[in-house]
């Protein structure tokens, strides 16, 4: 599996953007409302947009971190747009995501990563707990969230 930085505007990005966006309304009870990133919302070193690549299935998947408004441990890094195709699921790679983004923002001295989601999202709750995230008071005003997500890095 290999990690590789885009813009949103990259072809495979923007492709897999939508793909999330439309399995989110498909699944979303009421009104959905995306915004799809800047081509310049994911640049280092404040923030990365990554694209998942497997080996034998080709791009599966991606992720993002931003840099927000610090929080009570210092600088906050956000994670935004997690997603794997249906066939990619189960193969370990969104654990793998997070954890690259999670090197990445410690790499710019982050202090502590949070998301943003919504409880329809059984799979991904759970993923962000096996992965060290606890339930934090709402961070953002987002009319998709319904829990939000903290975890302090050393």
């Amino acid at each position: 599996m290999e990690f590789r930085a885009a813009s949103p505007a990259d072809p495979d990005a923007h492709e897999l953007i939508v793909e999330y966006f439309a399995e989110r309304a498909a699944g979303f009870p009421g009104e959905y409302r995306p915004t799809f990133p800047a081509a310049d919302a994911f640049t280092p070193p404040d923030g990365v947009l990554l694209l998942v690549e497997h080996d034998e299935r080709g791009l599966i998947g991606c992720g993002a971190i931003r840099r927000i408004a610090d929080g009570p441990h210092g600088a906050r890094f956000e994670i935004k747009h997690v997603f794997m195709r249906p066939a990619a699921r189960g193969l370990g790679a969104g654990r793998l995501l997070l954890e690259e983004l999670e090197r990445r923002a410690l790499s710019w001295d982050a202090r502590e990563l949070v998301l943003d989601t919504h409880h329809t999202l059984e799979a991904a709750a759970a993923l962000y707990a096996r992965t060290g995230f606890t339930a934090i008071d709402p961070y953002n005003d987002n009319p998709n969230a319904t829990r939000w997500y903290g975890k302090p890095l050393a």
